[in-house]
């Protein structure tokens, strides 16, 4: 393969030293969320963590005394279950011990035992929020947070130079949760760029990729190559191996320097997943003979090839059976309400089939909503990733994610309460 730009792999490790000693300064809220059952909980978590939250999960309030003596949440999630005298103990649990921060209710129950829960934890001096309904829509409990100011500020719509970004170690790398959808459980994570901008806040990469020329993008490529070994190696060391995909363009894939980056930051443990490499459809298919012959020289050190946002170019696809590849991305604008359009649907379908031809696995990006992601399940896909089940997260916040999940016998799963419906065949 062709080399990059000179640019040292200390000079790139510098970068990944400094960014994430800038992305730890801040503090981080703390969310307690208690409710009887793991499958909320856990959805709960995924939400907040993915918002900029930290969470600890209680099955009920024993524990929350002692761990109240040492640290107060900024935000308590409390579920009215059937038998509400359990809500109502947690509240004067938290009375006693001069809580002052919100308590948001969430629950199945009527209006009348909500109203009832709420006006207790009012007379205990609480800071009680309107109540949630279950099954628990996401996007209310971001409005909440957003309206607390709590986790992520919103991304500001500024523009700043790559290659500013790059040199000032303003870019660190957030990891999305991929989920098993027939078992419930997490399988890998993919990593996307942010700027940590010292007046801005939080960017998006539409705030720092447009204009980027080729240097700056091989750079970012070996650098997000970079995060994502050192994370994997993190996240391992907690108990959970986890295969991490990062984004790589076409045109940088021959340039960036593959074989030098692994040797340095490859984890040295014998059951490594390797990593994948995602690439745009639309990239592939005007250059299929080259990135061929490099997909087969990176397959020999185990990292492998996904082929993403697919569906625009269906034709094209067929073509590209003699790439190796390990993952099919079916794109977003097929997958959003796939449960309902009459072209979304058999469309994923034809892909996901495709993907198992292949001998490759099937995986749906951007999943927003419960019905489209049963509607995949049902068709065969495989893997999910989106809103739905779990935001892109600081590698930090998704390491306590891990850590906690850890803890428990189920170290890896991600079951969610909406995910329960059996699949089909």
């Amino acid at each position: 393969m062709s080399k990059a730009p000179a640019t040292s792999l200390s000079a790139v490790n510098d970068v990944t030293r400094d960014a994430v000693t800038a992305g730890s300064e801040a503090r981080v809220p703390v969310c307690f969320v208690i409710d009887t059952d793991a499958s909320v909980r856990r959805f709960l978590s995924l939400i907040l963590h993915g918002a900029g939250l930290n969470t600890q999960e209680f099955a009920a309030g024993a524990a929350l005394a002692a761990v109240l003596a040492k640290r107060a949440p900024d935000i308590v999630f409390l579920d009215i279950a059937l038998e509400f005298a359990e809500a109502v103990k947690c509240l004067i649990e938290l009375s006693d011990n001069n809580y002052r921060g919100q308590v948001q209710l969430i629950s199945n129950r009527g209006a009348a035992v909500l109203a009832h829960v709420k006006h207790i934890g009012e007379q205990h001096h609480l800071q009680m929020l309107p109540a949630l309904k279950k099954p628990i829509d996401p996007h209310a409990i971001l409005n909440v947070l957003q309206q607390l100011k709590l986790g992520h500020a919103s991304p500001t719509a500024g523009r700043i130079a790559l290659d500013e970004a790059l040199n000032n170690g303003w870019i660190e790398f957030w990891y999305q949760p991929k989920i098993d959808l027939r078992r419930k459980q997490l399988v890998g994570a993919e990593s996307f760029a942010r700027a940590r901008h010292p007046q801005h806040g939080i960017m998006m990469p539409d705030a720092f990729m447009p204009g980027a020329t080729e240097t700056s993008l091989i750079k970012l490529a070996e650098y997000a190559l970079v995060c994502a070994l050192k994370a994997g190696l993190s996240f391992a060391k907690l108990g959970v191996n986890l295969q991490l995909a990062v984004n790589i363009s076409a045109s940088a894939l021959g340039k960036v320097r593959f074989s030098e980056i692994l040797q340095t930051y490859r984890p040295q443990f014998d059951k490594w997943p390797g990593l994948i490499i995602d690439v745009m459809e639309e990239q592939l298919v005007t250059d299929l003979a080259r990135v061929s012959d490099i997909a087969r020289e990176l397959k020999q050190l185990e990292v492998n090839f996904a082929i993403d946002n697919c569906g625009r170019r269906y034709a094209s696809l067929l073509n590209l059976k003699e790439l190796p590849f390990t993952e099919v991305k079916l794109g977003r604008d097929f997958v959003a309400d796939c449960a309902a359009s009459k072209v979304n649907a058999p469309l994923c379908k034809t892909i996901i089939d495709l993907a198992h031809n292949f001998g490759s696995v099937a995986v749906a990006i951007g999943i927003e909503k419960a019905s489209d992601a049963m509607t995949l399940l049902r068709m065969g896909c495989d893997y999910g990733q989106g809103f739905l089940l779990g935001q892109p997260m600081p590698e930090e916040l998704f390491a306590s994610l891990l850590r906690q999940r850890a803890v428990g016998q189920d170290r890896q799963s991600f079951e969610r309460e909406r995910l329960t419906e059996p699949a089909e065949a």
